[in-house]
């Protein structure tokens, strides 16, 4: 398998060349030459595999020759040490736990996989990677322990000032050793502007090796595919495949699931399900692409204001609209209906979930709504237990723990949450990072000088 730059200037590479670059020189993203189709098999028996048994084959065209099956085999298996349990709320509502791994996000998959590819590609080079990522949130936790001592790999974190939970700020600033955490005064955009820099700058990458650990790169994409099979490994209506809502920021989640389906993967139709940062919403309600200045909310893993993987989207579409708005639709919600609806999962369906869940179960609302099969739940008449209640089969994906984001849960729902071992062990531990102005000279000079 080979990979094309989408700004088409730069040569094809295999995935060990993409995985190390990040993004090719002629700064585009980095994009399969073409898409494995899975045989109608590969789904009848989807349900006697194991998840990492399926991921394996999932990723295997992708990885080509660059890693030998049995070290592909180890690395997946590593990768998956956790569960990806569907859990049923309703006859029709269901949602993706995907927060069960080492740091409480989805971002763990992509993150360990990644970090094991790279380990294993790092052993036949001399020099010293430097990975770079920017973060809005639980990306930045899940890179930190993902590369944690992970031998000839240096890691450097930027994360916006004041805008992440206390939890993920001690995920990714308590590390120390090979884990740099630069705290920007600024915004994500501000975050994932250095970084782009950083990579389009040919001084700088001729004294420092660097790749990146966002979304952006193949290594960190591909491997979200896996949520998505793995849904349809659990899913028990097999004749009625699900509509699928999905948390979106950068949009590299909603992206692996929208390949996964022209892999073959039965989905009805996908949701991105966004908060007040709306760019993709607006594009596919009026036709316009604008990006602005992200805007700072309770969901903020998805405070991106212009989405790095949404031309990814487009080119699955041969950057057509039409054929995209067919599969694909999205919502927008303030972080008052977010905290209501955090209140009616706990009310009414005994369900705790985080902001970000939250905004996907009322995604998967609003398209049901809008449908015409159920009337409008945010009144305060809604019943889900009436018989006129109906809705399409469907799944959102809850992509955080509630505890990374105690004081919003605990103040919607009026319980306490539970704090897992893995959380509790942070409270004690030092916060090590460097503040920093989002002036790209600045960073410059930072990854010189700590190189």
């Amino acid at each position: 398998m080979q990979f094309y730059s989408l700004n088409k200037k730069s040569t094809p590479v295999s995935f060990r060349e993409a995985t190390i670059a990040g993004q090719a020189p002629d700064k585009g993203l980095y994009f399969p030459e073409h898409i494995p189709v899975f045989e109608k098999d590969f789904f009848a028996t989807i349900e006697k595999k194991s998840d990492i048994e399926i991921a394996f084959q999932v990723i295997r065209p992708y990885a080509g020759e660059s890693i030998p099956d049995a070290e592909l085999y180890r690395i997946v298996e590593e990768t998956l040490s956790f569960p990806l349990p569907l859990v049923k709320l309703s006859e029709d509502i269901y949602t993706l736990e995907l927060f069960h791994g080492p740091t409480l996000a989805f971002k763990d998959v992509g993150a360990r996989f990644m970090s094991r590819c790279l380990g294993y590609f790092s052993k036949e080079k001399s020099e010293k990677v430097t990975v770079l990522v920017a973060t809005s949130g639980d990306t930045g936790g899940a890179v930190a322990d993902g590369f944690f001592e992970v031998p000839g790999v240096e890691v450097v974190i930027l994360y916006p000032s004041g805008k992440v939970s206390p939890v993920q700020e001690k995920q990714l600033t308590t590390l120390g050793k090979n884990i740099r955490a630069l705290e920007v005064n600024g915004n994500f955009d501000d975050c994932q502007a250095l970084v782009k820099k950083a990579f389009a700058d040919t001084e700088l990458k001729k004294s420092l090796f660097l790749t990146s650990a966002n979304s952006i790169n193949v290594a960190r994409w591909l491997p979200q595919q896996f949520y998505y099979f793995s849904l349809w490994r659990q899913w028990t209506k097999k004749d009625t495949p699900p509509i699928v809502s999905v948390p979106s920021g950068n949009f590299g989640n909603i992206c692996a699931g929208i390949l996964a389906h022209q892999s073959g993967l039965p989905v009805k139709h996908f949701i991105a399900a966004c908060n007040e940062n709306d760019v993709v919403t607006r594009f596919l309600q009026e036709g316009a692409y604008q990006p602005k200045k992200a805007v700072a909310t309770i969901s903020n893993a998805m405070d991106v204001g212009d989405p790095s993987n949404f031309i990814r989207i487009m080119e699955l579409f041969d950057q057509e609209t039409e054929p995209l708005k067919d599969i694909l639709s999205s919502y927008r919600f303030t972080d008052d209906q977010t905290r209501e609806a955090m209140e009616r999962l706990n009310q009414e369906y005994g369900y705790m979930a985080d902001p970000h869940g939250a905004v996907g179960f009322l995604a998967l609302e609003a398209y049901c709504r809008e449908h015409g099969k159920i009337g409008s739940t945010l009144s305060q008449n809604f019943n889900p237990t009436h018989p006129s209640f109906s809705t399409y089969p469907g799944v959102f994906l809850e992509t955080a723990h509630p505890v990374k984001f105690p004081d919003e849960v605990e103040k919607a729902i009026k319980k306490t949450i539970p704090w897992p071992d893995s959380i509790k062990a942070l409270a004690d531990k030092e916060k090590q990072a460097d503040l920093l102005e989002p002036v790209y000279e600045v960073f410059r000079d930072y990854l010189i000088k700590h190189s």
